[in-house]
């Protein structure tokens, strides 16, 4: 009994050792058990997910606790984002966020209201010092929403380091039930040298999957010759929740011997730019599927660990080899799938030959490109390789390649205006054209003297657009002339087809009054209980802007005892 208990006892002091993080420090910041809508470092777009999404039972105003002791460092509110987010700084160094909150508990609401009323603004941000909001653990700090850029009503919440690099709260000892496998979607095969192929072709090659009695699965043996790599689409569900999320931890084995490992326990966000090489950035774009790469594609990440030769399998002629990948959540449910590999060298295979256009981007260099009255300028390490690049020029319609083709950064998009006419020139704006009927997403453009321009991390096609059309404000919820004594809300609808809206402003008898915009709904809310609107006839003004100066006033006129 003693030869069994030490290995086990010795075990469980290293599995402990492994996993540095305090286990009961943070608590649940809600009364209800954690499910999850998201994981920690989720693939989404253009970023990693920061932390966990906490289901709120599809409601809003449920109360969210201090998961620990500790003072707010940060409160921060904006249209878009986390919305309303709170952030506490604890005495161990660690931060906890909390995001897409509905409102705060009444000290820190007045707190910031304050300020609010003192900036003339919805959107503010502000740094508390340690004495000013302390909180104990287990304190109502606030109550969840669905602010910001959430999908629908739920908490998400992260830990931070020091450094602020977001860590993933399992790791805090945060209990989740999961007793379900990964699920294995896609499986793609890369010839990665220019001699390489597999199964004849030298294009990556999309692999069926077969599944197995255990759950995990097998793939046809194939062929291969050359440098080689793979990539696997993988999602996981707990066991309260049908969200498909993201998984823990990826590794790959060649012949039994590990040759990569992906692990999702913490990233810095000036990292999060990277998920665009991480995955395949063409199958997600074309096909709307996340498939993540098994080797290091010239990709500075700090997620990779055991990388053997970047996880780039040499298939050499005349051999076998086994290949594995192990896809596992953080309960250490774990899939495994299966291939074997052929080394065949091949002399019917036909290599084809790169595509080619007049330019050429060295991904170390810069590059300007102009054509007409339109140019494009790109920095040094923008795009991750040297490559063809498509530039056409068709009047005032941009064509800059497909958006198939990851930046790092923003690369300038100009255009000359000065064959317009002044009062035209204030309604032009930069427009990406999206889908196949060409909408115009408004690109955040600025104006200097004749050029107009605008910063993109996209490529695709983009035009020149213009703005003639004022926004629309509409009243909710009261009519001219009516009686809103018993009314908690003034509710107003906003909204802008072009070039969308860019700010608002609304006052009663003359004073600014607090609007809460939700871009979802298109809504523009005041709370009466802010109580800045004390007079029985009230005139009503709301000045709505949008993205070229276009510029709407509504007036009305309430009543209230």
């Amino acid at each position: 009994m003693r030869f069994i208990l030490v290995p086990l006892l010795f075990l469980s002091i290293f599995s402990k050792a492994q996993n540095p993080y305090p286990q009961d420090y943070f608590r649940n910041p809600l009364d209800i058990p954690i499910v999850l809508a998201g994981t920690f470092a989720e693939l989404r777009s253009n970023h990693f997910h920061g932390g966990l999404d906490i289901k709120t039972q599809q409601r809003v105003g449920l109360k969210v606790h201090a998961s620990a002791s500790g003072f707010v460092s940060r409160i921060k509110i904006s249209h878009y984002g986390y919305g309303k987010a709170l952030y506490i700084t604890h005495p161990n160094g660690y931060t906890s966020v909390y995001g897409h909150l509905q409102h705060f508990n009444p000290e820190i609401e007045a707190y910031i209201k304050k300020l609010q009323y003192k900036k003339e603004s919805y959107e503010v941000e502000v740094f508390p010092q340690a004495g000013e909001l302390p909180v104990n653990q287990g304190d109502i700090i606030a109550y969840s929403g669905n602010t910001g850029g959430s999908g629908g009503p739920h908490l998400h919440f992260e830990i931070r380091d020091k450094e602020e690099h977001p860590i993933n709260p399992m790791l805090f000892g945060f209990d989740i039930k999961d007793t379900s496998k990964p699920i294995i979607s896609d499986l793609y095969a890369y010839p990665l040298g220019d001699s390489s192929y597999v199964n004849n072709s030298t294009v990556k090659q999309k692999l069926r999957l077969i599944p197995i009695k255990s759950g995990d699965y097998v793939v046809e043996n194939i062929e291969a010759y050359g440098d080689i790599g793979f990539a696997v689409g993988t999602t996981d569900r707990q066991d309260l929740a049908a969200n498909k999320n993201g998984v823990y931890n990826i590794q790959t084995f060649i012949n039994g011997n590990e040759n990569f490992e992906l692990n999702f326990k913490s990233f810095g966000f000036d990292e999060t730019k990277y998920i665009n090489r991480l995955i395949d950035y063409e199958v997600y774009k074309t096909k709307r599927q996340r498939v993540q790469k098994l080797f290091v594609d010239n990709n500075p990440l700090s997620l990779f660990d055991s990388v053997i030769n970047n996880g780039v399998i040499k298939i050499k002629d005349s051999t076998y080899s086994v290949y594995k990948i192990r896809v596992s959540d953080y309960k250490k449910n774990d899939t495994w799938v299966t291939l074997t590999i052929k080394g065949e060298k091949s002399n019917s295979v036909k290599f084809t030959s790169p595509k080619t256009t007049p330019y050429y981007i060295y991904a170390n260099q810069t590059t300007n490109l102009k054509e007409g009255r339109v140019s494009v300028d790109m920095y040094p390490d923008t795009f991750y390789d040297d490559f063809y690049i498509d530039f056409h020029v068709d009047n005032d319609t941009l064509k800059l390649d497909k958006d198939t083709i990851p930046l790092k950064k923003s690369i300038k998009i100009s255009y000359d205006v000065s064959n317009y006419s002044d009062e035209d020139k204030n309604k032009l704006y930069i427009a990406e054209l999206l889908g196949y009927k060409n909408f115009p997403a408004y690109s955040s453009t600025k104006r200097n003297g004749n050029n107009l321009y605008t910063f993109t991390k996209t490529l695709g096609t983009y035009a020149l657009t213009m703005d003639n059309e004022k926004p629309i404000i509409k009243p909710i919820n009261f009519k001219d002339g009516q009686w809103l004594s018993n009314f908690r809300y003034l509710k107003l609808k906003i909204d802008d087809d072009l070039s969308g809206i860019s700010n608002y402003r609304a006052t009663v008898n003359g004073k600014w009054i607090l609007m809460e915009y939700d871009y979802k709904t298109k809504t523009l809310i005041h709370d009466f209980n802010d109580g800045v609107v004390t007079d029985t006839k009230n005139n009503l003004k709301v000045i709505v802007t949008d993205n070229v100066g276009n510029s709407s006033t509504f007036e009305s006129v309430f009543y209230r005892k």
